[in-house]
């Protein structure tokens, strides 16, 4: 059962400075559909095996935004937001004309006054390619370039990669998402070649003339299930894993102990490039981990089957309340979160963008979102207040989309969708943000 959450809403939001980017994101394969129009990728491999995906769905017209981005677009305008992160398909831009439809996409927010934030790889690889292949990283960067070229006369905030973290742990160590890769460990060479991706791209928009680029990777606070030596041992690879393994190389130069020597190539050549510095770090946040000892049994968590022989084992945060997803709603997990990183990386640590944040919920009255998204935007604040440097914060998602292996079943958009008609109709949600946004005043 959902627990309803107490809100501060009785007081003002804070204002941020006048500068601060507020937006909403999306995916292509979560939203695009059009599938006909562009080659496979590999989640539409994925989806076409039965049992893959919980209710069987395909993504094959999801919102249908390729055919109504208009509408989108004007749905965008009325809530007032400055920023839009979407991403840009890598199989649709190697169809025949596969850019025109970005071309048209940038060219409406533009008009709308919504400056487009593109992110290059939101995990639909083309079918043909493979993240365990050190060439994918090369071909990354071509396709990069040739974004760049065409979109680069309007675009000026870009985004590399998204979650390479999850991307690594679901689809080819544990196999739960595409390309559906059960590696276990032997999947870290997916992780080392995505960062080298990046610093390759990073490389390629800097010579298109590109000035303000970053990264969206996942993070959150990792909790000991307890003081026990093995529960805080446990907890601390955890860490190393989903957050420091990505982070520590992008900020710092440098994998952390023990796990260079676990990647292929020549390591050291390689953090040169994935070390490129960046203008701004991405950060997407949902929730805390609490994590122990392995408690060898398999653990469902959060919809996903954790193997017994992994060396920590993920366990319930309780005394929270829980989203749609069983996910638990702690928003003070994201200051947390970021004075870390502040206090882990200092001046290493460039200025912070949350790339995403939200949440699923059922209905169109979704009071449980607006709760959840006013206990997050607050709990930024204190971070901002705390002296972390953040720039922006953007809402994940616009519309209700194809939840990767969950299907349809999971609603995280300040719009409903209905699948059916595809008809769109704004939640309490998305009216809350936009009083907010108007609350906040004109930006810069």
């Amino acid at each position: 059962m959902i627990q309803r959450m107490a809100t501060d809403a009785g007081n003002p939001i804070p204002r941020f400075p006048a500068s601060f980017l507020w937006g909403v994101s999306t995916s292509a394969h979560q939203i695009e559909g059009a599938a006909d129009e562009r080659e496979p990728s590999v989640w539409d491999a994925f989806t076409a095996t039965p049992g893959r995906v919980k209710d069987g769905s395909t993504a094959s017209v999801a919102c249908d935004h390729v055919h109504r981005h208009r509408e989108d677009v004007a749905l965008l305008a009325g809530l007032g937001v400055n920023a839009y992160r979407f991403s840009v398909s890598w199989p649709r831009v190697r169809s025949e004309n596969g850019l025109d439809f970005y071309d048209r996409l940038v060219d409406d927010l533009c008009a709308a006054g919504v400056r487009p934030v593109p992110t290059l790889f939101h995990w639909d690889l083309p079918a043909d390619l493979d993240w365990l292949e050190r060439d994918t990283a090369e071909r990354f960067a071509e396709y990069v370039a040739l974004v760049a070229d065409r979109l680069g006369d309007r675009v000026t905030k870009w985004i590399t990669l998204n979650e390479p973290a999850e991307h690594t742990l679901l689809g080819h160590a544990l196999g739960v998402h595409a390309p559906g890769k059960r590696l276990l460990f032997d999947a870290l060479p997916a992780a080392h070649h995505q960062l080298l991706a990046h610093g390759l791209a990073v490389r390629a928009l800097r010579a298109s003339g590109a000035t303000d680029i970053g990264i969206a990777n996942s993070h959150g606070p990792t909790w000991a299930a307890s003081t026990e030596a093995a529960d805080m041992e446990a907890a601390e690879f955890y860490d190393l894993l989903l957050n420091r393994l990505f982070a520590d190389p992008l900020l710092l130069g440098r994998y952390p102990d023990g796990i260079g020597e676990l990647m292929p190539g020549d390591v050291e050549a390689d953090l040169k490039v994935i070390a490129e510095p960046l203008d701004w770090y991405g950060i997407n946040y949902y929730a805390p981990t609490r994590v122990g000892a392995p408690q060898g049994a398999e653990i469902e968590f959060g919809g996903v089957t954790m193997p017994a022989e992994l060396p920590f084992s993920v366990r319930e945060i309780e005394g929270h309340p829980v989203t749609d997803f069983g996910w638990p709603v702690v928003p003070e997990g994201l200051t947390e979160l970021l004075t870390t990183f502040r206090d882990r990386y200092g001046d290493r640590l460039p200025p912070v963008v949350i790339t995403e944040n939200g949440c699923a919920y059922p209905g169109v009255d979704d009071q449980d979102r607006v709760a959840y998204l006013d206990g997050h935007v607050r709990a930024l604040h204190r971070a901002v207040a705390a002296g972390v440097d953040v720039r922006g914060y953007f809402v994940w998602s616009l519309l209700d989309n194809f939840e990767w292996a969950e299907g349809y079943a999971r609603r995280f958009g300040l719009v409903h969708v209905d699948f059916a008609t595809l008809e769109r109709t704004p939640k309490a949600s998305y009216h809350w943000y936009r009083e907010l946004l108007r609350a906040q005043g004109p930006t810069a």
